[in-house]
């Protein structure tokens, strides 16, 4: 499986949590596009003879773009590369992009999956975020997606200051009457050099409380099991048959070619990433050159990245292949480093058979899954 992601770095107005990279102005959008349209066309031999399962449209907002725009890309995408019949082709979406006639736009394009962030079903949660959507474009837009789109995922944040467990339980109900298939939902992280960091700093905002976090988070895990829905990755919740295709394959070490201002990259062995800046992007694509860094990763850095990615998702941690990629001594540090989380009751090991097994996260480990994952790196 091989995946593209296109970053698209425009939006409407900051969300206060907000790190990722984007612009505010549109001016340089169709000159940004041009160039995103180059990038593909630049790298479209990367990939060799390997077929293309997924497509990922990501920022930013991507539905600030024009059915038109969207589908130059695709076209650019299914024109220069090999993809499958049935590609995943996910969309993130802002409930005020979505009137019915973009929804209708959308669903008549190869676009199959809608990635639509509510973030909250309440006003003065949306109002704390600065989101550019009200709770009513929320509802209004989820009733409209549902007529055309079945592959629809929402993201919902937890733990915001002043957020009651009931509170946070009306939100998940509410998702739960949409029928919506998956659901993403993070805890509310407080980045440097965001307006929510300043806000905290400057004490105009309560800070940011780990133990209701924590609350919200079982609650969560215990409601989304009850209506069905399948943990499969610490963040992420669905039914069966509509888990992310996309994002599995960034958690079980597939390729990947991002595109776009800030867009990453992998390949197995080497991660890169471009430029965070649209005018540096702009100006050197316009040269033909490929506005990115990259690294070679060390065994270190892959077993690593194996550890992190694997004990956050329900696939764990193979010991097999653990053995087979790294070698015996690895696996070995594994064991030991793994062993007070085993006596705490955070890790646990799945036996497949006598010389085989799988080191998975408890659901007491799972809130704590990346920290757990910290202290059995290697270094």
């Amino acid at each position: 499986m091989a995946g593209i992601y296109i970053h698209i770095p425009f939006c409407k107005q900051a969300c206060y949590y907000c790190d990722f990279h984007f612009s505010t102005s549109l001016k340089k959008k169709e000159e940004l596009l041009n160039e995103i349209k180059k990038e593909l066309l630049l790298r479209k031999n990367e990939f060799g003879n390997e077929q293309i399962e997924t497509i990922y449209f990501g920022g930013g907002t991507p539905s600030l773009l024009t059915i038109e725009e969207l589908q130059l890309l695709i076209g650019t995408i299914y024109e220069n590369y090999l993809v499958v019949n049935n590609a995943e082709i996910t969309l993130e979406a802002n409930p005020d992009d979505l009137s019915t006639q973009k929804i209708k736009e959308l669903a008549q394009s190869p676009i199959n999956r809608l990635s639509i962030g509510i973030q909250s079903f309440f006003e003065d949660d949306l109002k704390f975020m600065n989101r550019a959507h009200t709770a009513d474009e929320s509802k209004k837009c989820l009733i409209e997606a549902k007529k055309y789109f079945d592959n629809i995922t929402i993201d919902l944040i937890y733990g915001v200051p002043n957020m009651s467990n009931e509170k946070w339980l009306a939100n998940l109900k509410q998702a739960f009457e949409f029928e919506i298939p998956h659901i993403s939902s993070y805890a509310l992280t407080v980045e440097e050099k965001t307006v929510l960091h300043s806000f905290i700093k400057n004490g105009k905002v309560p800070p940011v409380d780990e133990n209701l976090a924590l609350e919200h988070f079982n609650i969560l895990v215990e409601e989304t099991e009850k209506q069905g829905f399948v943990h499969y990755e610490i963040s992420n919740f669905g039914k069966p048959k509509y888990f992310s295709k996309h994002n599995i394959s960034y958690w079980q070490g597939e390729k990947y070619i991002g595109i776009g201002p800030s867009a990453h990259s992998f390949n197995g062995i080497e991660r890169s990433w471009n430029v965070s800046n649209n005018t540096k992007y702009i100006n050197s694509l316009l040269k033909n050159s490929l506005p990115s860094e990259s690294e070679i990763l060390t065994i270190n850095n892959r077993f690593n990245e194996y550890i992190m990615t694997g004990l956050r998702t329900i696939w764990g941690v193979s010991f097999e292949k653990i053995e087979a990629e790294f070698g015996a001594q690895y696996l070995e540090i594994l064991k030991k480093n793994a062993q007070p989380f085993l006596e705490k009751g955070l890790l646990e090991i799945e036996l497949h058979s006598f010389s085989s097994g799988t080191l998975i996260t408890t659901q007491k480990g799972k809130f704590l899954a990346d920290g757990i994952a910290s202290d059995l790196f290697v270094i």
